[in-house]
């Protein structure tokens, strides 16, 4: 138990900034579910345009401190490679 009034304060902060970085990363993985699920069904417009959200997402996210800029660009290409991966097996 936290002796301190400024610990107090602390740890009601920390509770605040989990429950925004948790409310963000769950946002990411939808968005994430829902690129993957038209990935699956081979579906390439509702794939670009959930990848379009995907990719917004977590540059939104990035700038502020719940993901690290190089993890979302991480993230960003290895999805980006599934959908060309898509587009050019359809093609072909």
């Amino acid at each position: 138990m936290p002796n301190t009034p400024a610990r107090k304060k602390q740890i009601r902060q920390d509770e605040h900034r989990r429950a925004r970085n948790r409310w963000r990363k769950s946002i990411i993985k939808d968005r994430t579910k829902d690129f993957l699920e038209a990935i699956h069904d081979r579906n390439v417009d509702a794939a670009e345009t959930a990848f379009r959200a995907v990719q917004k997402e977590l540059d939104r996210v990035s700038t502020t401190s719940t993901i690290h800029k190089n993890h979302a660009a991480r993230r960003k290409s290895r999805l980006s490679r599934r959908l060309r991966d898509l587009k050019t097996s359809l093609a072909g």
